[in-house]
């Protein structure tokens, strides 16, 4: 499986024949600032854990340039759909759908979701997720969206057994990286970590330097990677 983040929340993962992006917060995302067109190139799914500006992203460019299926909650397919994105695959927490090739499972997120508009106007879009993909041949992958430690992230844990954590760790909008370190610690059992949504804004965290100490003595292995540049787990 090769992984890319782009900074922030926004990841693209390949897995057999599914080239999927996650929060695709390209344009505008200081991180990476290349526009969409390079991340979007030969993408096949997009999937959005909640409907914040900066997860929403470039996701209804992408799609409409791409023919991609959008997986996401309800609101978001519906407001997607109003803006011409056709092939949607909508769930919500607890469901699970086949994208083709892999699965979704709607996972809880404590958070916030809605979309502001030029005109200072938001657009509510439902419920906040984290995002569980299961693959026939690869590594169970979590991104856990923009939350909150909680309890149940047991239960995520004992239904999915995933190997590869996204994790959000910038503190203020999400989990601080100390609070990040004990949610994976206590509830899962990752073989890889891979921390996000830091360093994009002068308010988060500028560094993963908390989370990663709080790993540093166990056996997670914790992937900082360059952005832009694919990895593999």
């Amino acid at each position: 499986m090769e992984l890319t983040w782009y900074g922030h929340a926004a990841f693209k993962i390949k897995a057999g024949n599914a080239n999927i992006l996650i929060d695709p917060f390209l344009t505008g995302n200081p991180s990476w600032n290349k526009g969409w067109q390079e991340a979007a190139e030969g993408v096949t799914h997009v999937l959005l854990t909640h409907g914040h500006n900066d997860h929403v992203g470039d996701a209804a460019e992408i799609l409409k340039a791409t023919g991609a299926m959008l997986v996401a909650n309800p609101e978001i397919c519906g407001y997607l759909g109003s803006k011409g994105i056709d092939k949607v695959n909508p769930g919500n927490h607890g469901g699970t759908v086949d994208a083709g090739g892999f699965t979704v499972t709607f996972v809880n997120a404590l958070h916030s979701s809605a979309y502001s508009l030029e005109d200072g106007g938001n657009v509510y879009l439902g419920n906040p997720n984290g995002l569980v993909l299961h693959f026939p041949d690869a590594p169970t992958v979590y991104h856990m969206g923009d939350t909150d430690i909680f309890g149940d992230m047991a239960l995520i844990n004992e239904l999915h057994q995933p190997d590869v954590g996204l994790v959000p760790i910038g503190d203020r909008f999400t989990m601080g990286g100390a609070v990040a370190a004990l949610a994976c610690r206590r509830f899962f059992n990752f073989k890889t970590v891979v921390p996000c949504h830091f360093g994009t804004f002068p308010l988060l965290d500028a560094t993963a330097e908390t989370f990663q100490a709080g790993l540093a003595d166990t056996d997670v292995a914790v992937l900082t990677p360059e952005i832009g540049k694919p990895f593999t787990v």
